[in-house]
């Protein structure tokens, strides 16, 4: 007997066998009444959300098991408090990170839509291309970045198995990359654009193995390491360096560890709505969040601690980047083993962090147009265009970019936060995300939420100079208020969920809707 499914302009089709390929339109619903310049197969309301918590744990997998969670869980040791504080300090800070993501997940699995389309009930329809587009091109940067990163381990592939790649790598260069620089990024751009445009069911295939494999990688290496290093007994794990501090003077370090912690997971946190809305119950992403996020960062940050300190028996030196771990191991079979998986390591958080997102904010701004596959294609040729190569070694233009536009995740963070759980009381009226009519819920002001426009204004801006002004300050000997970089994070998030309930409690624009409504999805409701 066949099923039937309702199409999208609500006619009665058969449902695709098990053995057809799913197209958008068969996973989305689209109404009637929605509008197409707010609507497509790729934002709309999903028909059925199919993922379990083992699929949300091993979104987490691939975004800690990469070059930069290695990195930062290493680098916290260089702080100057004892490991015991260092642990504490990864623990709590990836506790907080835990509670932040369930948060910022609920309305999206509620609602079933991205994070873009989400925002609309608190920018409104229009307003909520804002946030889209801010989004956007923090991802397309970050994108260029990771798989510049990710090059970089393909690159002591090439030199180890095909010496005269070294000619390559010295003896000519473009636009500041070598030539065998760009062969590298091209191979991995292009195997991401390829896993990307084959659709999300093959994305989260993916992260289903990526994560596992390497852990099994990271255990390898670390019993390589230590095999090499005499024993357990050979490594010292205490990786701090300097003369050991009191407990008082260690408190204000300690905090700052679990800052850094919280900063380094702030853009995964933002995007995670765009994932959550697969999730089958909000239950079953609670779960996978606990999985993947403290239980996860713990095994991972143990596995690091124990392959940086066996680095200064082996080679001499303290290394806390894999890759140049890695460059230094003398065995084929290693630098092979070692360097693939860092770079699927690397394409792993950089699919989930900065591919899919893009390419929903990018459709968002113009759903007609520009598909999801479109949008991602975008964000691709976008990360090339910005020849990241040239300023990621430049801590100032890392400084003038990623930490200025980083600056604003946290007051977006804040203003959704405050919109669905302060002043909408998980109550979003789905439909309405999707109509031009003025008399929608989420028209306020020809399409535009002046709340939450004024809350990323008033919001951005302290955050804004808490990030970029404290470098400079202090290289001209005006004041040294660095720490407060560090924190740039909390001060955003903090003012915009303070300002934006504040504004809506004097002049309220957000509509109060009651539970009982057929048309309102209530986040508060026990339905799992």
């Amino acid at each position: 007997m066949t099923s039937i499914t309702i199409g999208p302009k609500g006619l009665a089709k058969p449902a695709p066998t098990p053995t057809e390929p799913v197209e958008p339109a068969d996973v989305t619903v689209i109404k009637d009444g929605y509008d197409p310049r707010l609507a497509n197969a790729d934002l709309a309301p999903l028909k059925h959300q199919t993922w379990s918590w083992y699929n949300i744990f091993a979104f987490w997998m691939s975004d800690v098991h990469s070059v930069g969670g290695y990195v930062t869980a290493g680098s916290l040791f260089a702080l100057g408090i004892a490991s015991w504080q260092v642990f504490i300090a990864l623990i709590v800070g990836i506790v907080i990170v835990q509670m932040l993501v369930n948060l910022i997940a609920k309305p999206s699995q509620r609602a079933g839509v991205p994070f873009p389309v989400t925002m609309r009930f608190v920018f409104g329809v229009k307003g909520a291309n804002i946030p889209a587009v801010i989004r956007g091109v923090i991802a397309v940067a970050w994108y260029g970045v990771q798989t510049y990163l990710a090059s970089e381990s393909l690159n002591i592939i090439f030199l180890k198995f095909i010496p005269a790649s070294q000619t390559l790598a010295t003896d000519y260069s473009f636009l500041g990359l070598s030539a065998l620089g760009w062969i590298s990024y091209g191979i991995l751009w292009v195997a991401q654009a390829c896993v990307f445009w084959t659709g999300m069911d093959t994305i989260r295939k993916f992260i289903d193995w990526a994560g596992p494999l390497v852990y099994a990688v990271m255990f390898i290496l670390a019993i390589y390491l230590v095999a090499r290093a005499g024993g357990l007994g050979a490594i010292d794990l205490n990786l701090s360096s300097g003369a050991p501090m009191g407990f008082v003077e260690s408190i204000p370090v300690m905090i700052t560890a679990i800052a850094l912690v919280v900063s380094y997971f702030s853009g995964p946190m933002l995007n995670f709505g765009d994932f959550s809305r697969y999730g089958k119950t909000y239950g079953e992403v609670k779960r996978g969040n606990f999985w993947g996020l403290p239980v996860n960062f713990l095994v991972f940050s143990l596995l690091t601690v124990v392959c940086a300190s066996a680095t200064v028996p082996v080679f001499g030196e303290l290394i806390t980047d894999p890759i140049k771990t890695v460059e230094r191991i003398d065995t084929s079979v290693a630098i092979l083993l070692g360097g693939m998986t860092f770079v699927v390591a690397t394409v792993g958080i950089n699919i989930v962090a900065n591919f899919v997102s893009p390419a929903f904010d990018f459709s968002h701004v113009n759903p007609q147009k520009i598909s999801w596959r479109t949008g991602g294609m975008i964000a691709a040729v976008g990360s090339v265009i910005i020849t990241p190569w040239n300023w990621y070694s430049n801590d100032q233009a890392i400084h003038y970019t990623l930490d200025l536009l980083g600056s604003l995740i946290g007051p977006l963070f804040g203003i959704l936060v405050a919109g669905y759980f302060v002043v909408s009381r998980q109550r979003i009226a789905v439909d309405d995300m999707f109509t031009m009519d003025p008399k929608g819920r989420y028209w306020y002001r020809n399409g535009f939420n002046p709340n939450a426009v004024a809350a990323i204004v008033l919001a951005g801006i302290p955050s804004i100079m808490c990030a970029v002004l404290p470098s400079p300050l202090k290289q001209m000997g005006v004041v040294d208020v660095t720490w407060l970089s560090n924190f740039s994070w909390f001060i955003g998030a903090g003012l915009g969920l303070v300002i934006f309930s504040l504004l809506e409690a004097k002049r309220p624009q957000m509509m109060a809707l009651s539970a009982d409504d057929p048309t309102v999805n209530d986040g508060a409701a026990a339905r799992d």
